[in-house]
């Protein structure tokens, strides 16, 4: 098996990618995926799979930790022919969404693909999340209601 040429980047980088591409439209992954130059050969190490993980919440977000409920995920892992390993959980039952997050985080991975994977694929789809995120924001900010509590003098 050849060995992986790995591109240097760190865990926060990774992460960042990593959920820009588990959180993005599968059709704008498709888009992506079908704009490559050529198609990237892989194999799959583990087929697209459904299944459950648990959800842990906070009391008041930073109290006692509490199981919220189970959370449906897909997951897929997949191999470049240089060795370099993919990997992708998505939110939900899409194992087309899992099996093209999984390739392009193997693509981030290898130096020959990381500027132009991450200029073409990665900033776009971060772009039109934080684009739909600030709509969101604007949205909830124009129903924001605040309450105050007047105080009754006491004669």
């Amino acid at each position: 098996m050849p060995t992986a040429n790995v591109a240097e980047c760190t865990n926060a980088e990774r992460k960042r990618w990593m959920g820009i591409l588990a959180r993005a439209d599968i059709n704008a992954l498709e888009g992506a995926y079908d704009a490559l130059p050529t198609a990237p050969q892989y194999t799959t190490l583990r087929k697209p799979e459904t299944g459950l993980v648990m959800v842990e919440a906070r009391a008041n977000g930073t109290g006692r930790r509490f199981n919220a409920g189970e959370m449906t995920v897909t997951r897929c892992s997949v191999r470049l022919p240089d060795g370099i390993v993919g990997h992708a959980y998505i939110a939900g039952r899409s194992r087309r969404h899992a099996e093209l997050a999984a390739v392009f985080d193997a693509l981030m991975q290898a130096p020959e693909h990381t500027q132009t994977i991450g200029e073409h694929v990665i900033a776009p789809l971060a772009a039109a999340q934080d684009s739909h995120r600030r709509s969101v924001q604007r949205k909830s900010a124009a129903t924001k209601v605040d309450f105050f509590t007047m105080v009754r003098g006491e004669d």
